[in-house]
């Protein structure tokens, strides 16, 4: 079942205060399967063994990847997403944005969850430019707005710091100047929900300080951000609040320096 994107009169959350629910995970479990894993023979032979009928069928692994983990995240927070290396948080962030279906619980989401991650797709033989305007429009902007928006994203990006790059291929940039640009596409928008996966680990110091102030501008908004990172200074700098994955559960979920000081204790062991 995919999480469902549901109205905020939908959302089956109490308001505390002044405080709207944007994102509810409801006991959340997420299962990869993965067909042929741990037969021990992955080679072409035993593929075409298989094929012509003198094989097995390859057997079924299951990977248990996020075990019921609940929160509830509000209008105007900015969430860090922390845990070590095959914890979830990566998958948990893709199952908000609804490209994952939920095994058992739900996710409800109050407004469009928008998933910006390091790798989202840019087209390597287009130019810069010309994926600044597929990229917004992707986004659901006019391109009158993209037009408006243009030389703000190309100015914010830095991409232009060394010369003309804008108007050159995509694959003529180093990996820290698409992860730059791909950063100022998604950061272009307005966003209800923003998911930001590692985004703020690419890219100088200066940069980092820019995408920070953006984000805070994005809260300020009244939009939501999650933000998975292994730079415990990025979260600090960032997020006011933290969950902490270990293992696909839910360890920890609390103010920001509370939860990174159990997490640094826990990492030093």
């Amino acid at each position: 079942m995919l999480n469902p994107q549901v109205k905020r009169s939908d959302v089956p959350a109490q308001r505390t205060g002044e405080r709207t629910p944007t994102v509810i995970a409801d006991g959340v479990d997420i299962v990869y399967r993965v067909v042929g894993s741990g037969t021990g023979r992955g080679s072409a032979t035993s593929a075409l063994s298989r094929i012509i009928g003198r094989g097995k069928r390859p057997g079924v692994r299951e990977v248990h990847a996020v075990k019921g983990v609940t929160f509830t995240a509000y209008r105007g927070e900015a969430i860090g997403l922390i845990g070590t290396n095959g914890s979830g948080k990566s998958t948990l962030l893709r199952a908000v944005a609804g490209l994952l279906p939920c095994e058992n619980g739900r996710i409800y989401t109050d407004g469009q969850p928008s998933l910006m991650g390091v790798n989202a797709a840019l087209m390597d033989d287009l130019t810069g430019e010309r994926n600044v305007t597929l990229g917004c429009l992707a986004m659901g902007m006019s391109r009158e707005q993209v037009r408006e928006r243009y030389d703000e994203i190309v100015d914010f990006s830095g991409v232009n710091d060394k010369g003309d790059f804008i108007s050159l291929p995509m694959r003529t940039y180093s990996s820290g100047m698409k992860a730059r640009l791909r950063f100022s596409i998604g950061a272009a928008k307005d966003h209800d929900v923003l998911l930001i996966d590692e985004a703020l680990a690419t890219g100088d110091a200066r940069f980092q300080k820019r995408s920070e102030a953006r984000i805070r501008e994005l809260r300020a908004k009244a939009g939501t951000v999650f933000l998975v990172s292994h730079s415990n200074k990025s979260i600090r700098d960032t997020c006011d609040r933290v969950l902490w994955l270990e293992k696909g559960e839910l360890r920890m979920d609390g103010p920001t320096e509370q939860v990174l000081q159990e997490y640094e204790r826990f990492t030093s062991r």
